[in-house]
């Protein structure tokens, strides 16, 4: 087993529906549709032949079908996005910045390209979606060579060090900046971000978020990426990856930059600690098979 696969555990602990398989459940129901464009939907079970269904209903009423779908489309701001687990490395720093490429104990930062992303927070109620202000945005990811930061790994030790994490707090516009470097790659796992966002102090959202395949080669193709080699694990063959969970990435003058909007009601977020948890419960392996990690 390779000494750099450390984050294959990760498992979903839900899904949300997708556009069509909401107009299979709600029917001709207009308004609650409303409000399930903005609610994360959760189950443990794929649904039958939703494509099949959601055909039926097309065919039985199209002038239903229509109306809802252009509720859907009039709630850009309540975008809901899948909940999966917080991954092996989580570690509760409790370390408020927006530039989170340093150390903070050395000042020394990580090597890469440069990447801004901010996160776009609005709160769904009565099928209503408003800026979220107030929330806590934390992300953590690992470097150019795969490596995450205050962790023991078989392959590394970063005990100590702080790179590559942060949180902050959503302004009054429900927008909270992150600056950081383009994430790196390691085995059986494609490239991605970890973040969780805190409405409050009892309640978390613990997702992930994914890159452009293409763009992911031009980025590993330069320093200091590209010294790590090609890649195992794509979008589509990654165990967590959901398109939803996908940035629209743009090229800067300093590198790249992308914008995340996400919808949370809090009536379905579960209840989190330390390093909190889903509705489908606590990660069910929060210790990675070689690695020993803080929190």
């Amino acid at each position: 087993m390779p000494s750099n696969e450390i984050d294959n555990d990760d498992r979903p602990i839900g899904r949300v529906l997708s556009r069509r398989e909401i107009l299979v459940l709600f029917g001709a129901a207009g308004s609650a549709l409303l409000a399930a464009a903005c609610a994360p939907v959760q189950f443990a079970t794929a649904q039958p032949n939703a494509e099949a269904a959601t055909a039926a209903v097309l065919k039985s009423d199209p002038t239903t079908v229509a109306t809802m779908q252009a509720a859907v489309a009039t709630v850009p701001a309540c975008v809901v996005r899948p909940e999966v687990t917080e991954g092996p490395y989580y570690v509760d720093e409790k370390l408020v910045r927006s530039d989170i490429r340093s150390d903070p104990s050395t000042g020394a930062m990580k090597e890469g390209a440069p990447f801004v992303l901010t996160f776009n927070v609005s709160q769904v109620s009565n099928s209503r979606c408003a800026a979220f202000e107030g929330a806590t945005v934390e992300i953590w990811h690992c470097d150019a060579a795969g490596a995450y930061s205050d962790v023991t790994d078989r392959s590394f030790d970063t005990t100590g060090q702080k790179w590559l994490r942060g949180s902050q707090v959503t302004d009054a516009k429900g927008v909270a900046t992150f600056t950081t470097i383009y994430p790196g790659w390691y085995r059986g796992r494609a490239v991605h971000i970890h973040y969780k966002v805190h409405p409050n102090e009892s309640l978390v959202f613990t997702s992930q978020l994914f890159f452009d395949e293409t763009l992911s080669d031009q980025v590993f193709a330069q320093a200091p990426y590209v010294s790590k080699g090609q890649r195992n694990t794509l979008n589509s063959t990654d165990n967590i990856y959901q398109e939803l969970m996908l940035l629209t990435t743009t090229k800067t003058a300093q590198g790249y930059a992308a914008t995340f909007p996400i919808g949370l009601d809090l009536s379905t977020i579960g209840a989190g600690q330390s390093g909190g948890q889903g509705p489908g419960g606590p990660p069910p392996n929060g210790t990675p098979p070689n690695g020993t990690p803080k929190g």
